[in-house]
């Protein structure tokens, strides 16, 4: 059997956890069949059994608005995908930047398509910043991408719901699969030169952030909670590829206000290679995922096979991760809306979050021992090794 992968991201290209799962994952399959990855970017490999070609995009002539040009571009790059000739059996789509190219693939190729929901854009609609219009085409694209799938992979139990609830597909086409880790490469690694050489002193314990600046992340309730952090520790936030040029400003004014309350931060405004992520998740005490919306949420994982313990918002994924007093502390959001994209009372969550830091920041031997279960929980339950077999199992039900 060959599959083919149609995706936005794929190394040395990633920034968020939909190309980190489809770096993993391929690397697995590759054990167990024939993969190939179409991408966007220059790549052109061989190699560990898999055969990578990157799209990529001349836009000097192009004169529509800025906010658009991602979307074009994703369009022109799946048009890209298909003609060249594509002899696989099964064809599978990660997040709405591929859904064209497995649409053309399924009716123009006669492939079974199978698609990975990372999240839903319904879910996601501070998007309109950065894709104006944009927005409503990914919503469209991704709904009628979804309902036309063969098979439909949801990355949590709480996404299953979400798909169900959101769009009209049979629920026997929506398999869960978990999002994984490899415990080989994640685990902990001590090298205070790496913290030295990003400004964080390592003879200070930290609470870590790691991720994106966007909405989705909830980067900004986590640095207004920072005036309610005890003195003592220092706050560590890996925060780079902002969403739009606004939402920077915003971090930036944010970060600017905490540090007169707090002289501990240490802003990274760029994404660690992962031998150096590895090395700041090690050290953290803990690591705090803040998110609005999360349907898994990949960095609480890296972060417990680190042996760090988390605090984390208690929504989607994120629940069926992190273990409440076992391997972390879960903050509620209290989201009343119907899309979940806010906090009903922004203030109360940064104190909470502020309150469920303290607490652990204050407990040095309650960390490590919610580090050691976190550990534990990462090896046992979230094999990229088995989540590779059980996504071959569903390519073969689906070509036979």
């Amino acid at each position: 059997m060959k599959t083919l992968f149609l995706t936005n991201e794929y190394p040395p290209y990633i920034y968020g956890g939909a190309g980190v799962h489809v770096e993993y994952l391929t690397r697995e399959l590759a054990k167990l069949m024939e993969v190939e990855v179409r991408c966007f970017g220059d790549q052109n490999s061989t190699k560990g059994g898999i055969t990578v070609h990157g799209a990529g995009l001349d836009m000097l002539k192009w004169t529509s608005p800025g906010k658009l040009k991602p979307v074009f571009g994703a369009l022109q790059r799946n048009l890209d995908f298909n003609t060249q000739n594509i002899d696989a059996q099964v064809v599978h789509l990660h997040t709405w930047y591929a859904h064209f190219g497995g649409i053309l693939a399924k009716l123009n190729y006669g492939l079974p398509m199978v698609l990975t929901v990372h999240s839903l854009e319904p879910l996601r609609p501070w998007k309109r910043e950065q894709l104006g219009g944009g927005y409503d085409f990914s919503c469209w694209l991704e709904k009628t991408a979804i309902e036309m799938s063969d098979a439909v992979i949801a990355v949590s139990e709480e996404t299953k719901t979400d798909i169900m609830r959101l769009f009209h597909v049979d629920p026997h086409k929506i398999h869960v699969i978990h999002n994984g880790i490899d415990p080989v490469e994640y685990h902990r690694v001590e090298d205070p030169d790496v913290l030295r050489k990003h400004g964080v002193n390592p003879d200070v314990p930290y609470v870590l952030f790691v991720g994106r600046i966007t909405r989705q992340k909830g980067i900004i309730h986590l640095v207004r909670a920072i005036e309610s952090m005890d003195p003592g520790f220092q706050i560590v936030l890996c925060a780079g590829a902002p969403d739009t040029p606004e939402i920077l400003a915003e971090m930036e004014a944010a970060v600017a206000a905490a540090q007169v309350r707090h002289g501990g931060i240490v802003w990274i405004q760029s994404m660690l290679p992962a031998p150096e992520k590895i090395v700041m998740y090690s050290h953290a005490s803990v690591f705090c995922c803040p998110s609005i919306y999360e349907p898994f949420g990949i960095i609480n994982l890296e972060a417990m096979a680190c042996e760090t313990a988390v605090v984390a918002s208690a929504v989607g994924g994120i629940k069926e991760v992190v273990v409440p007093y076992e391997t972390g502390l879960l903050v509620q959001l209290d989201q009343q809306n119907e899309s979940p994209f806010e906090a009903t009372d922004p203030a109360r969550f940064a104190k909470d979050l502020a309150q469920a830091v303290n607490t652990l920041m204050a407990d040095p031997e309650k960390c490590r021992l919610m580090g050691l279960a976190g550990r534990k929980r990462a090896v046992e339950r979230f094999s990229w090794t088995s989540i590779a077999e059980r996504t071959k199992a569903l390519y073969e039900t689906l070509v036979k």
